[in-house]
């Protein structure tokens, strides 16, 4: 308490001679909060550009198809302009009977029937490729603001969240000993710090309805066996959700309640190692052991099912 009156009496001391010193500095701090907050944006419109080219390629690819059936369909035309020809060159001979005629007649009205098929395909084609385009970037945009806004919850934060998945890892060996399944109390202050930020940018109104589920996964190295390292991941990642779902740990009743309708708890054993880098960023054969001990929490949409739908109509 003295040091805080001390600090007080100090501060006292400097406000009469410093005022516009005091001011410079609160200038240069919201300049320095209007930088950071352009940065931010910049960096979420470039994410959005980049899915959008992506879904523009995939459009390109659509549309080039649909331009084959274009070329099919003038092929057809072709092949009715030459029956007409044939039609008018046998009434100018007055050589074809009726018979003729009518196979005449019926051969131009199954190509009609042809080219009016292919006519609604492709007014089909476009009006689905109308309704994915505005489908796609309707979810492409969720996906991308809810990225951007966790990965401003954590700007200030060691903890980095994952630019394409939006999800955080945490080592084995920061909230476990060796081969234990239960959190060290320096663990436990390291989760209060990052599992109530992360899962309440989650359980925001704007997100929640679009959230299947909510899910924490163990993984191990490949160390021991299989089944004792399906059990052991299990665990510790059980461990993580109870201390989620503990309402002393930063969570409302509320936010628990919500959390429990979606949370899922995996266990991967080492069935997903991390592999250690080359020079060039690229994976080798050998497994990093240590990276490979980690939990891990992520979250799925319920629009990542549509997206797959959406991909398997656009190829």
């Amino acid at each position: 308490m003295g040091r805080y009156k001390n600090k007080r009496k100090k501060r006292e001391a400097f406000e009469d001679h410093s005022y516009w010193q005091s001011y410079s500095d609160m200038m240069a701090a919201l300049l320095l909060i209007f930088i950071i907050i352009i940065a931010i944006t910049l960096a979420i419109y470039k994410k959005k550009t980049t899915d959008l080219d992506n879904t523009k390629a995939e459009l390109e690819t659509t549309k080039e198809q649909l331009e084959t059936t274009r070329e099919e369909i003038e092929k057809s035309n072709e092949e009715l302009a030459n029956s007409l020809l044939e039609l008018q060159e046998a009434y100018d001979q007055a050589a074809m009977t009726d018979e003729e005629l009518q196979e005449a007649y019926q051969k131009i009205a199954e190509t009609q029937n042809n080219l009016n098929s292919a006519y609604l395909e492709i007014a089909d084609a476009q009006a689905e490729l109308a309704t994915t385009k505005t489908e796609l970037q309707s979810i492409v945009g969720i996906k991308t603001d809810l990225i951007g806004e966790l990965q401003s919850a954590f700007n200030n934060s060691k903890m980095e969240v994952d630019a394409q998945t939006g999800s955080i890892t945490f080592s084995s060996d920061v909230l476990f000993a060796y081969n234990d399944e239960e959190l060290t109390e320096d663990s436990e202050k390291t989760l209060a710090e990052v599992i109530p930020k992360y899962i309440q940018v989650l359980l925001q109104d704007a997100y929640i309805d679009n959230i299947s589920e909510i899910i924490i996964e163990g993984h191990t190295d490949t160390d021991g066996t299989y089944e004792y390292n399906m059990e052991l991941s299990y665990a510790r990642a059980k461990a993580v959700a109870d201390f989620c779902l503990d309402s002393d740990n930063g969570l409302s009743e509320e936010q628990i309640e919500q959390l429990q309708k979606i949370l899922t708890v995996n266990g991967k054993s080492y069935s997903d190692p991390v592999y250690v880098k080359d020079a060039d960023g690229n994976d080798t054969d050998e497994i990093d052991m240590e990276s490979s001990r980690r939990v891990e929490i992520k979250f799925r949409l319920k629009e990542d099912e549509m997206i797959e739908k959406i991909q398997e109509v656009l190829n």
